[in-house]
Formats: C-alpha cells, structure tokens, sequence
C-alpha cells in the first residue's frame, strides 16, 4: 500500500527492488488492492512481477470505490456485477491471467454477503481467481460466506496493538472452519516498530494524522506503550519490528503476517523476524508490558466500515 500511497513519497525503483529481494528471500505472498492509488499500486506489482508470476501467490481486493476529489471519499461495493468487473480490471492491472487470492476488501452491508461471495465463485469456476477471502467481516457473515464457498482467508488488523478477534469470536470461527488469518498492520502502522514518537514523524497527507491512535490525546501514550516492548526486544538482541512479527507468528501457523514497506533494508529486517522463536517466558514479558487492550484510541476515525 505504502509504495502507492498513504505514508508519504515512495520510489518506484525501489518498491520493485524491494518487491524483488523479498521473493529473493523465499517470501512468496504479495498482497495489494485496487484501492491502493486506484488502481496505480495493481499496476506497479504487475510491472515487478513480470517473468516471476511463478514465483509469488498474488493476492488483491475489491469493494472499496473511491470518489470525489482527490479520492477521499468512500463507498464499498459487493453488488455481482460489480465484483466481475473489478476483477476483470484488477487482471488487466496486474497484467495476469489469475489471481490466487481474491478479497472482498469491506463488507457491504447493503448487498447479502451470499450474493457477494456467489458472485466470487463464478470467478473461481472461470478460472480468474484461485482462492476467496474476506477483509473486516465479522464471525456471522465469515459463517454465511463459508456456506456459500470455501473461504480461505479472513484479512484483518492484528497485533500486539490490535488483539480484538481473539475476544469478538472471529478468531476461534476463522480455527473452527480452517480459513487462515492475515494479519495487516502486524507493526502497529509504525508504532510498534518505533518509527513514529510524534506527530512531526509524519508528512502533512499521512493518513494516520486521520486515525486516533496517532492524534495528540493519545499518541504519547502509545509511544509510552512501544518504548517498554522495545525494551523486551532490546533483552532479547531483536528490532522491536521484529519482536512484534514474532508475537504473531507465535500465534499458530494460520496466522500470517504481512507488513508493508517501500524499502529494502526494512523489508531484510522484516523477513528475519521468521527466525526469531519467542519462549513461554518471553511472551509472558510481552503480555506484561502491553497487555491486551492497553493501546490507546480506536485505529480509525470511522470504524463503521468495519465488521460488517
């Protein structure tokens, strides 16, 4: 997401130099959507994955649309006709003739999540799309759309930071009907990672200036929260990036982390973290210093996009 928008300027080269030394690095799963730049980050993944399609499990997802100037506004779409047709533009973006892993990116609320996922499975039978998932959907709709097709992933946040699934029921139906978990924003956006400790750490269009966790009734008390696991991950010679990756991963093999970067040598330190194994103890001395629900502030200003 990052390499087309949201968290400042980014390079092209480097997004696919960076692409291309994590599939280097045997990490295979690249995920985008057509919402990221509209539609600009689909093509730049196409562009980088020209000649090694067969190497990476591509995923992407639709339903947000984006209007108004400039794109700030938003609606989300499930409607049949309209999932064939992002889908048919996602292909051309990506320059593939199929995606291995499809998302509903929201919930529409106002379409029954039967038609929605209905319309999904004649993209499988048509052999456009490998695999279905979901993003943001609660534990019922996760139910129905299961009814209806396999799903095979539920997109969510999940993070030291972020731990609501474990309570609402989506994590145990997610174990309960074998659909994997994907954990988006495992580093907390940056806060868990260190890289923001004030406001000034973000450019004036960085859309977390948008969200509450980073806005200034709660943001220092956030940053408080990352500095004492920073200083676990310190005892145990780790990033404090790395530790956070870790915790997820010591979640159980059907919790899959995705961090985002635009860069290189944050993407080198990312993929390490695979090889960091985290002790009954250590996670204990996780849990002591963030324990669940410690953060501060809810992690978007609307949250009514969420959980459908």
């Amino acid at each position: 997401m990052g390499m087309s928008e949201f968290y400042g300027p980014a390079s092209e080269a480097e997004s696919i130099a960076t692409i291309h030394r994590a599939v280097d690095l045997g990490v295979t799963l690249l995920d985008t959507a057509d919402v990221y730049g509209r539609g600009a980050n689909e093509e730049l993944v196409g562009r980088a994955i020209a000649g090694i399609r067969d190497r990476v499990f591509l995923a992407t997802k639709f339903g947000i649309v984006r209007y108004g100037e400039g794109g700030t506004q938003r609606s989300i779409a499930g409607h049949p006709d309209y999932v064939k047709e992002a889908c048919d533009a996602s292909l051309r973006r990506l320059n593939v003739e199929t995606i291995d892993l499809y998302y509903q990116h929201r919930v529409d609320r106002g379409v029954p999540i039967e038609e929605t996922v209905g319309a999904m499975a004649e993209l499988v039978a048509a052999g456009k799309v490998r695999h279905l998932g979901l993003s943001e959907a609660s534990a019922a709709t996760i139910r129905r759309a299961a009814a209806v097709h396999p799903i095979a992933a539920l997109q969510s946040e999940y993070s030291i930071f972020t731990r609501d699934l474990e309570d609402n029921g989506v994590l145990a139906t997610l174990r309960e009907l074998g659909v994997s978990l994907v954990a988006y924003s495992p580093i907390g956006r940056g806060l868990l990672g260190g890289s923001v400790r004030s406001a000034a750490d973000m450019g004036v269009d960085d859309f977390r200036r948008s969200t509450p966790r980073f806005g200034e009734e709660h943001l220092a008390a956030n940053v408080a929260l990352a500095d004492r696991l920073a200083e676990v991950a310190a005892e145990m010679g780790v990033t404090a990036a790395q530790l956070a990756l870790a915790w997820l991963l010591a979640r159980g093999e059907d919790v899959v982390p995705i961090p985002g970067t635009k860069r290189v040598r944050y993407l080198e330190e990312n993929a390490a973290a695979a090889e960091v194994r985290l002790t009954p103890e250590q996670l204990r001395r996780i849990d002591e210093a963030a324990p669940k629900g410690a953060v501060s502030g809810a992690r978007y200003a609307d949250m009514s996009f969420v959980g459908g």
